[in-house]
């Protein structure tokens, strides 16, 4: 059991909770119950979910949650993007947010990636090296390949250098 509070990514996820309530607090009034109520549960739906992640047993309880809060992000920035067109957020908020929500969505991928990959070592302790983290540099067989983790596509691939 990990302490949430000591998480990076749970930190700027509850700022970003909390300067959303203060953005949303000036939606009009028909919007209460509305966009402003569906910004406000998701942006509170991601640090939530990071602290109930870190309250079960075991990094892959922790990455499954973590997936969960990244996918209220991904709601979030939709959210955010209608709001902005809808002119309840003006362009420069909309900006800020955005990229704060982004940047929480790729905090929690790499840290999904990092827990997983834990819990894979973890259950097979022998794995060949080229399978470790991504964009790790790892000499086999005298040659160093450049070890990638292909986003889109979540595969891997090797690209084999030169002799060092």
């Amino acid at each position: 059991m990990k302490d949430f509070r000591s998480l990076k990514v749970w930190e700027k996820a509850h700022q970003l909770a909390l300067a959303l309530y203060t953005v949303t607090a000036s939606f009009p009034r028909q919007e209460a119950y509305g966009l402003a109520s569906q910004i406000r549960r998701a942006a509170s739906s991601i640090p939530s979910n990071i602290a109930e992640g870190c309250g079960r047993e075991g990094d892959p309880e922790l990455a499954r949650f973590c997936i969960i809060a990244r996918g209220s992000a991904t709601e979030l920035e939709y959210q955010l993007l209608l709001a902005r067109d809808l002119k309840l957020i003006p362009a420069k908020d909309y900006e800020k947010l955005s990229a704060q929500t982004v940047e929480i969505k790729r905090m929690l991928t790499v840290f999904v990636q990092k827990l997983t990959l834990n819990a894979d070592h973890a259950r097979q302790p022998n794995r060949p090296l080229w399978l470790r983290p991504p964009a790790a540099l790892v000499r086999i067989s005298g040659v160093w390949p450049w070890v990638r983790l292909h986003r889109s596509l979540e595969m891997l691939f090797v690209v084999t250098g030169g002799e060092r």
